[in-house]
């Protein structure tokens, strides 16, 4: 038994010490912090409007859950990078490689260049969805829709990903044990081989909140919110974690790198945010816990931070989200992960704008989060 425990052991290290010396080693110099914008609400402000809250905002990466004609015209000519998303119930039509040319012509080639698509999100979290047929669907239309985006001339510019929940994890904890569950095995693999052949990154939703409501005894709130804290040690890599989210994302990593892709692909955080108000079975969704998470994971972002174990590349992230959407079924948390309501009210300040403006022009030792945008006029 004790030579098992060490040949695990082994193997962890050696996973560890080829990702921790993976092509990865290199900081990115561009701005790896986005925003994930939501439209199920009412009274929200127009898309023009919300262009103008980025740039006051001085974000440059937006997520968006659909292929809105609005939004993609009135993000164009302006500097805002934007993930677009198709729906999961179009999934089973695009595996169709006309049905998909015919989808990248309409939703996609009308818009592209002067609005800045960069990336297409095929559906969000199908290995989780209640549907289980999609997940039959998603790598067929992720094919065909890069296949579609080949003949147009650009899969150059635009890459082709589906976000996954964490919840695709078998293990998490501690981080080198990462791994995926047997039931997305087989369809991870065919994902994880079309990323790695189209140099397109692996996209995680990944929530601390949801971890430390489900066991609040037991992890600190201190690391979840990233305020300073002892954190933990892997056993087997030692790697030093002191933040939960750094943790998930180098769990999910590992579990890449257990299918045979550990240096080629890269982990972007599609999602993560924190709910300002909760239900009173929603432990620790408030609008003070809310506050910290997003302004210490902005401090982050600025320090241009990479995981424990891919220190050198910096880990992309895009917040969820830039509004409360006060139609969205579920849990009171669901409808209040925004920074701002509907109407372009302020929920509560993480000093954007200040932030990285002073991340322009001087250290981020020095920032000061604090903000004067409060409302744009609609």
């Amino acid at each position: 038994m004790t030579s098992f425990i060490r040949g695990i052991a082994a193997i962890h290290i050696y996973v560890a010490l080829s990702l921790y010396f993976s092509d990865f080693g290199f900081l990115q110099g561009v701005t790896s912090f986005g925003i994930n914008y939501g439209q199920v609400g009412n009274n929200l402000l127009p898309p023009q409007k919300v262009l103008d809250l980025l740039s006051a905002l001085k974000l440059t990466k937006a997520r968006i859950y659909d292929t809105n004609p609005q939004i993609l015209t009135a993000f164009a000519n302006s500097d805002i990078e934007l993930i677009v998303t198709v729906e999961n119930e179009r999934l089973a039509q695009l595996m169709d490689p006309q049905q998909a040319l015919q989808w990248v012509s309409t939703h996609i080639k009308p818009y592209f260049p002067a609005t800045r698509i960069t990336g297409i999100a095929v559906g969000n979290e199908i290995f989780t969805d209640d549907d289980t047929t999609l997940m039959s669907y998603l790598v067929p239309a992720m094919v065909s829709i890069h296949g579609a985006l080949v003949q147009l001339g650009l899969d150059s510019d635009i890459q082709v990903s589906t976000p996954s929940s964490l919840a695709v994890l078998a293990e998490s904890y501690p981080p080198s044990a990462g791994s995926f569950k047997n039931e997305v095995y087989e369809t991870m693999s065919q994902v994880l081989q079309f990323l790695s052949n189209t140099k397109a990154p692996f996209w995680v939703n990944a929530y601390p909140y949801f971890a430390y409501k489900g066991d609040p005894n037991r992890i600190p709130l201190d690391y979840v919110l990233f305020n300073p804290n002892s954190g933990m040690v892997d056993p087997y890599t030692k790697l030093h974690y002191d933040n939960m989210l750094y943790a998930q994302v180098d769990a999910v990593i590992f579990a890449i790198a257990r299918m045979g892709y550990g240096t080629g692909i890269e982990v972007r955080v599609s999602e993560t945010g924190w709910p300002s108000k909760g239900d009173s079975d929603e432990i620790g969704a408030t609008i003070q816990n809310a506050a910290v998470y997003n302004k210490n994971l902005l401090r982050r972002q600025l320090q241009n931070e990479g995981t424990p174990l891919r220190p050198n590349m910096r880990l992309e992230v895009y917040l969820f989200a830039l509004f409360n959407e006060d139609l969205k079924p579920g849990p009171t948390s669901e409808r209040n992960y925004g920074l701002y309501q509907p109407d372009g009210t302020m929920c509560y300040n993480v000093g954007l704008s200040s932030a990285l403006s002073t991340a322009s022009s001087t250290s981020t030792s020095s920032i000061s989060l604090t903000s004067s945008a409060k409302k744009v006029k609609p």
